[in-house]
C-alpha cells in the first residue's frame, strides 16, 4: 500500500473533518470521555492551515491519515524537557482512519514526516502524547521517538517525545 503525504488544501477540509471525527468518536467508544473526544470542525481546520501544515495522505483518493507540523510550540510543551535544537518541528497532531489503523499507514506517515522535516530543513520532531490507554506512546515508541519527559496539562498526564534527525 502506497499513501504520499501532501499539504492539504482547501478542498480537502470537509474530509479530514470527517476522518478526524471518526477517529475521535472511535476513541470514546474504546475509552470513553477524554480530551481526545472533542469534534473537530472545518472552521478548526481552516485556522489551523494558517498557522501550520496540514497533511493528508490518500489512497485511491480517499483521505485515510492526516498529520500537522508546526514551527511553532504548542501551549502544552514545556522546552526544558527538550535538548538544544536550531530548528525543531511539532507534531500537533496525527489520526489515521479507523480502517486504516494498525495496517502500517501511521508509520508511514512519520517516516515521510521525518523527510519532510529533514527537507525543512529541522533537526527535530517533537510532541506530546496523552499518557492514557487512548494516547499514542507506544506507537510513538516503535516510530523510533524517544521519550523526554513526563508532566501534566490541565490535569491531563502528557508524555514528551522528540526524534532527533
Amino acid at each position: 500500500m502506497k499513501a504520499k503525504l501532501q499539504a492539504a488544501t482547501a478542498d480537502d477540509v470537509a474530509e479530514l473533518v470527517l476522518l478526524r471525527n471518526a477517529v475521535s468518536e472511535q476513541l470514546t467508544t474504546q475509552f470513553g470521555d477524554g480530551h481526545w473526544s472533542f469534534h473537530t470542525t472545518q472552521n478548526g481546520i481552516l485556522f489551523t492551515m494558517k498557522v501550520a501544515t496540514v497533511y493528508v495522505a490518500r489512497y485511491r483518493n480517499r483521505a485515510i491519515a492526516t498529520l500537522t507540523l508546526s514551527t511553532r510550540k504548542p501551549w502544552a510543551i514545556d522546552k526544558k524537557y527538550f535538548g538544544e535544537s536550531k530548528g525543531p518541528l511539532y507534531l500537533t497532531s496525527m489520526a489515521v482512519a479507523p480502517g486504516w489503523q494498525r495496517k502500517g499507514v501511521g508509520r508511514l506517515c512519520i517516516a515521510q514526516a521525518r523527510e519532510i522535516a529533514r527537507q525543512w530543513p529541522s533537526d527535530a520532531i517533537r510532541l506530546d502524547a496523552y499518557d492514557a490507554a487512548a494516547g499514542g506512546g507506544e506507537f510513538y515508541r516503535k516510530c523510533g521517538f524517544r521519550e523526554v519527559g513526563r508532566t501534566s496539562y490541565r490535569n491531563n498526564p502528557l508524555i514528551y517525545f522528540e526524534m532527533l534527525l
